[in-house]
């Protein structure tokens, strides 16, 4: 492909990444992981940057795997499949490790480890054409990236395991009556509704922001206590920051908080 696999565009504060192989559906590659980690880790040092949009060209988010690629790993050893599935859990880590917020904006297909991208950001706008699936049992594989952690965040053990061994498709319609999307859309307009949702986002307190985000990321996983002597430790870190003597005088001053001042210049491009 001459043309890069991720496509950026910037829409104000707001980062919109584009998985570009729209003729494999944006099945994932090792050139995908690169270009998205490479990506990610550069807005995470980009103060301009509020929010990141991950979707995919074509009418499809992500098709999982190339099945072609995926027959091949037979004839490496043990330590190289493990390898390369290791690059996609690099690349679902790095979603989550981002300390702005990334939301998915999913159209058409999210199957198998592109259903794992998917879930592992921290928002999900999904139009009503999409179609979830966890269908490694089909072609005699286990799930990976991530997906049984992150469904089974989202829904009960019983109903997970029956989506993971009939390898059956699950409709946007249907996660969003499960509390799992956070705007369900038309079709075409996911990624519009993912850019007003960005834009609520939008030039807030990074330091609390990535705070709340770590926060949410560990809080289904720990016990009550741990939970709260985490929220503890970072509570008293906002409470000396220049974020909050901002908001709090803001508030008092009934005036807009004005936390964009707070970051350093940038010379990138708005």
């Amino acid at each position: 492909m001459t043309e890069s696999i991720v496509l950026q565009r910037r829409q104000g504060p707001v980062l919109v990444l584009t998985h570009n192989n729209p003729a494999s559906r944006n099945a994932l590659s090792p050139a995908f992981y690169a270009a998205l980690q490479q990506a990610l880790q550069a807005a995470a040092q980009d103060d301009a940057i509020d929010a990141i949009i991950l979707t995919g060209e074509g009418g499809h988010f992500c098709s999982g795997g190339d099945l072609r690629q995926l027959a091949l790993r037979r004839t490496l050893s043990e330590a190289e499949r493990l390898q390369k599935i290791e690059a996609l859990h690099a690349t679902i880590r790095s979603v989550q490790a981002c300390p702005k917020p990334v939301i998915a904006a999913v159209e058409g297909a999210a199957a198998g480890a592109g259903m794992s991208l998917a879930l592992a950001c921290d928002m999900l706008v999904v139009a009503t054409n999409a179609v979830f699936s966890a269908a490694y049992v089909k072609v005699g594989l286990s799930p990976d990236g991530g997906a049984t952690a992150f469904l089974a965040e989202r829904v009960s053990r019983q109903l997970m395991t029956q989506w993971c061994l009939t390898g059956e498709r699950i409709s946007g319609a249907q996660l969003h009556g499960f509390g799992a999307v956070n705007r369900l859309a038309e079709p075409g307009q996911a990624l519009a509704q993912a850019l007003e949702l960005a834009a609520q986002c939008s030039g807030g307190p990074h330091q609390a922001m990535a705070a709340i985000k770590a926060l949410c990321l560990q809080a289904p996983h720990q016990s009550v206590a741990d939970q709260m002597a985490m929220e503890a430790a970072l509570m008293v870190q906002a409470q000396a920051s220049e974020e909050s003597r901002e908001g709090i005088a803001a508030f008092l001053e009934k005036r807009p908080a004005d936390f964009v001042r707070l970051r350093k210049p940038t010379t990138g491009p708005l």
